[in-house]
């Protein structure tokens, strides 16, 4: 008996040796394939952008794409409150870009963001009108006139709290027509001609070129936004996240968005 238990002691030594060098060599594969496609992004980036974003981001998607074969970014473009609420409920994205560092803050707060957010951008308002601006509006005192058509957005979104302090450093007071959920929303009331003028973003002014004309107000130095970008605590694809937050953050980047009519950070 003293013989045989030996002989199975044996036997299950060199089965274990053998079943190690098995898994050793089967470990092998992945790891080099990893180490080979180290640093190559690759699949799809979601990225949760402020709506005021919408043309120099989707330029910048273009940019990546075609610097990273084989990658694609999804944008999910709103108001900056809304997106926000969306992430810290469990959206799956990988990148967030909000209008203002207190929709930010949102996030970050809730511990949903990898890392620190950089502001790569700064925007600015100005009042949009149809084009000729049929009513003269000359700046902000010229919103409460009577009988005046106007368009704000809600004061939760970034535009609409900066609409709201310039406006108190101008001391006007007035009451809109419509409060919108976003600077997009804002802006097509001027466009479909339902309001006389709404206070949006100077860059969603130059992307409606023709079709809205801006007039610019001083007091728009005091209500200038700062654009943060982060990474997503749960990011389903962070390399490749981060890879797009450094070519927004870059000078390339830079040149796409004040091409667009932002502000340098």
């Amino acid at each position: 008996m003293r013989s045989v238990r030996r002989r199975t002691v044996r036997l299950a030594g060199g089965g274990a040796a053998v079943l190690l060098a098995l898994t050793a060599c089967g470990s092998s594969g992945p790891s080099a394939s990893s180490a080979a496609s180290a640093g190559k992004p690759s699949g799809t980036v979601t990225v949760f952008a402020a709506a005021s974003l919408k043309e120099g981001f989707t330029a910048l998607g273009r940019t990546f794409e075609a610097a990273h074969p084989g990658t694609r970014v999804v944008f999910d473009f709103g108001g900056s409150d809304t997106l926000a609420a969306s992430i810290t409920s469990g959206a799956p994205a990988d990148v967030f870009a909000a209008a203002s560092p207190r929709t930010m803050q949102t996030v970050t707060d809730a511990k949903d963001a990898a890392g620190t957010p950089v502001t790569f951008v700064r925007n600015r308002l100005e009042i949009a009108t149809p084009p000729g601006n049929p009513k003269g509006i000359r700046g902000l005192a010229d919103l409460a006139a009577p009988g005046l058509k106007v368009a704000l957005c809600a004061a939760e979104v970034p535009c609409g709290a900066a609409a709201r302090k310039a406006l108190d450093a101008a001391g006007v007071r007035l009451t809109p027509v419509s409060y919108e959920q976003d600077v997009r929303s804002a802006l097509t009331k001027v466009e479909l001609k339902e309001v006389d003028a709404s206070v949006v973003y100077r860059t969603d002014v130059r992307a409606a070129s023709g079709r809205v004309d801006g007039v610019e107000f001083p007091e728009s130095a005091r209500a200038v936004n700062d654009y943060p970008v982060v990474l997503l605590k749960n990011a389903p694809n962070a390399g490749a996240a981060r890879e797009f937050i450094a070519l927004v953050t870059s000078p390339e980047g830079a040149k796409v968005l004040t091409g667009a009519g932002f502000l340098a950070p």
